[in-house]
């Protein structure tokens, strides 16, 4: 299961968001060496972690260990995309109520047998799950080019935004989905053998976003 962690629920699951932060930092700045910020040399945070921010985590059913997790945010207010990198896009940088960026996709370094494409899967899926649950219409995402080539090769209703572009040292290019029902079921069938079982898990919140 994929649990939804808010500023509502976030005490109850104190242990997995440390362990996410803590994973973060070890591929985003110890293995992919991003200049990012470094929290207390253990943490990886930044401007866009508030209270606004909806974590969407994979744990280990055995361990409750972070095995991958995505960071959401509404377009309304602070995002990376608008804030930071316009320059991904060839027009105006989606913005709106219904419009939800998605970034810091992470996977565990220290998954053992388990497939990282299938964590990662798993993260798509709820991410769908609870976009149509909550309003949301479209969803923008930064990912690098390999990435990225993967993505529009799925066959869902999605986008570039523009022509990736270099970022220290790495190709970066932004992407939108439309989210709606097909979609949902495209990427149920191609991931997760056509199981109509939400992934998504729900506790602790007590309204929509």
């Amino acid at each position: 299961m994929v649990k939804l962690v808010t500023s509502a629920n976030k005490d109850r699951y104190a242990a997995l968001v440390d362990g996410m932060f803590r994973d973060r930092k070890r591929v985003f700045v110890d293995r992919l060496k991003w200049d990012i910020p470094v929290v207390d040399g253990v943490y990886e945070k930044d401007q866009y972690d508030t209270a606004d921010a909806i974590y969407l985590i994979v744990d280990d059913p055995n361990t409750g260990r972070h095995r991958g997790s995505v960071r959401l945010l509404p377009t309304s207010g602070p995002h990376m995309l608008k804030d930071i990198f316009p320059q991904l896009c060839e027009g105006e940088v989606p913005v709106g109520a219904d419009i939800w960026e998605a970034t810091r996709i992470c996977t565990s370094p220290d998954l053992e047998g388990i497939d990282p494409k299938e964590v990662r899967r798993l993260i798509y899926i709820a991410s769908f799950e609870f976009a149509l649950l909550y309003g949301v219409s479209r969803m923008t995402m930064l990912t690098h080019m390999e990435y990225l080539s993967r993505l529009l090769a799925f066959g869902w209703e999605c986008r570039p935004l523009g022509l990736p572009q270099d970022y220290h040292g790495q190709k970066l290019g932004a992407i939108e989905f439309s989210v709606t029902p097909a979609s949902l079921q495209i990427m149920r069938a191609m991931f997760h053998n056509g199981d109509r079982t939400p992934v998504l898990e729900i506790e602790g919140v007590t309204k929509a976003a």
